[in-house]
């Protein structure tokens, strides 16, 4: 319930405070005093969109804050999934900035304009006239049975299904996508993996290969230079080694003369036994030559067909290759596996689809139900409200699919004149009979609904006389159950409240401001008397608004 409500610099209204109570409050004043403001700046406080044109003083920041009564609602999991403090009370404050920066705060915490919204859809319901319109609209209509029904969590759990659903047909379809399109390229891909995995790469070295071709091709002129080389170095009497061992043993002969020739003895020595053994090598590699022309002829066509992958693929190793071939390889898998995917999908539809058709003629079952209780609690509501022979047929109608809400497309029929046959809302309610019947259902649903606060702003446009005492009366009975306030222009219906509260401009400081009273009792029947009459009420008008106060009581 709304306890307080505190705005500054909002609109017309420099500072204003507003303390409501339980049952049934009223709001009243002269057209443009401000009562819209005041519901304006509540709507802010709920999440509206802000605007700094709003602002009184350009120069100065706009502050509303709400504070209320929550204890009786469970609220605990929106305050934990937000982590937020909770308390028996909430307080919900906004500012707004001269640059036109807005910031929303839940008990003192920042929060985003989507957290306030969704705690202030569970604090106050705002009824305007404007809102009265949507009574024709289908969605409108479904919320307004799905209530009365109580079927909220059977819709929450059809909900929650359909989701998965929509989500489980956007993969199975998605699948099917990529199948047809791998199978397009399957032959593509397949005739790739052959061509890599028939030249067996995996077990091949390209340096090794090109090292041993390069060793084939030239073997005639490796073999010869390297006879040479070893006729040089060990092949006659003359050759270096044999030389060199003579340099040895001269050097060997005065090398106990000096100490230096020793040392280079030594040095001579080493580089004797690095040539032997060099020549020793250069043999054996010789020896180990064989020239093949069909070795040749294997490695060259072994390496054109690697150069030939490498070219076709674009890449520059051995390595490349591979990863080419393991990845075409996975790629032919996935292809092998879509089939089974397709599968497993399909049966997870179809068991969604049959949970699905569950729940959706559960929903149907309570909103039939609900509907022939609407269609039979309205009929006296609308009597009562002036509209004797006021009709609605709720008409159901199964849809071919599922829809986010069920299978059901719901129409409010209405007719308020006998003979009549029902039609549409939008094409056959005037102004007044759409507000009456507007209340006559939110009437049928305040024991329904968990919403601890309705707002009325002037739904009574279009009612006077004797009807406007059945609004009254139906208002007055609506806040045994739940706090309401209405922002209203008839007499009879500010008689009618517990707490009256008008609200009147002033101009302070060469400007126009708004500002708000609870009247007293003799005050309201003053209030009450110009509402029937003028500024100055005649004493009639004042015993008229004694009696319809005392007659309310």
């Amino acid at each position: 319930m709304l306890q307080h409500l505190s705005i500054e610099n909002y609109a017309l209204i420099k500072e204003l405070q507003i303390d409501f109570s339980k049952g049934f409050s009223v709001i009243t004043g002269e057209t443009g005093a401000g009562k819209s403001i005041i519901l304006g700046a509540l709507g802010l406080i709920l999440g509206q969109r802000a605007d700094s044109q709003s602002l009184l003083d350009k120069e100065t920041k706009c502050v509303i804050e709400g504070v209320f009564d929550i204890s009786s609602l469970n609220l605990s999991s929106f305050f934990a999934e937000n982590d937020l403090d909770e308390d028996a009370k909430c307080i919900l404050r906004r500012e707004i900035t001269p640059n036109g920066k807005s910031r929303a705060f839940i008990n003192d915490t920042p929060v985003s304009l989507l957290q306030m919204k969704t705690l202030g859809e569970s604090l106050v319901d705002i009824h305007s006239q404007h809102k009265t319109l949507s009574l024709s609209e289908s969605s409108f209509q479904l919320d307004l049975l799905n209530l009365f029904a109580k079927a909220q969590n059977t819709l929450q759990n059809y909900s929650r299904t359909f989701a998965i659903y929509c989500e489980t047909q956007k993969q199975l379809e998605q699948l099917r996508q990529d199948e047809q399109e791998s199978k397009r390229n399957q032959d593509y891909f397949q005739f790739l993996f052959n061509e890599l995995q028939e030249a067996q790469l995996e077990n091949d070295n390209q340096e090794a290969l090109e090292s041993e071709l390069s060793l084939q091709t030239h073997a005639e002129t490796i073999k010869t230079t390297l006879q040479q080389v070893n006729g040089v170095l060990d092949g006659n009497e003359i050759c270096v080694l044999q030389q060199l061992n003579f340099v040895k043993s001269q050097l060997q002969k005065i090398q106990n003369h000096h100490k230096t020739v020793g040392e280079l003895n030594e040095r001579l020595n080493s580089a004797f036994f690095e040539l032997k053994d060099i020549v020793s090598e250069l043999n054996h590699f010789e020896e180990g030559i064989e020239f093949s022309p069909e070795l040749q002829e294997q490695l060259s066509k072994k390496l054109n067909k690697i150069y030939h992958l490498q070219q076709k693929h674009q890449v520059s190793s051995l390595e490349d290759l591979l990863a080419i071939e393991a990845d075409l390889e996975s790629k032919l898998q996935n292809i092998a596996g879509f089939e089974t995917q397709i599968i497993a999908k399909e049966k997870e539809s179809q068991e969604l689809e049959k949970q699905l058709l569950e729940l959706s003629s559960e929903l149907t079952a309570q909103r039939k139900k609900a509907a022939l209780e609407i269609e039979g609690k309205i009929k006296p509501v609308l009597s009562a409200l002036g509209m004797p022979n006021g009709l609605l047929k709720i008409r159901m109608e199964p849809l071919p699919h599922f829809s986010s809400t069920g299978k059901d497309k719901i129409s409010f029929l209405f007719s308020a004149n006998l003979g009549n046959s029902p039609d549409e809302i939008i094409k056959v309610a005037s102004g007044g009979e759409l507000s009456r019947l507007m209340l006559a259902i939110k009437s049928l649903i305040t024991e329904n609904t968990l919403l601890p606060t309705i707002i009325f702003d002037e739904i009574d446009s279009g009612v006077s006389g004797e009807i406007s005492l059945k609004v009254a009366d139906i208002m007055s009975k609506m806040s045994k159950n739940m706090q309401v306030i209405a922002i209203t222009h008839l007499p009879q219906i500010a008689a009618k409240a517990s707490s009256h509260f008008k609200v009147y401009k002033q101009d302070i400081e060469q400007k126009t401001v708004s500002s708000i009273k609870k009247l007293a009792d003799e005050e309201r029947i003053r209030e009450i008397a110009t509402m029937l009459s003028s500024e100055n009420p005649t004493e009639a008008a004042l015993k008229t608004a004694k009696e319809l106060m005392t007659n309310s009581l």
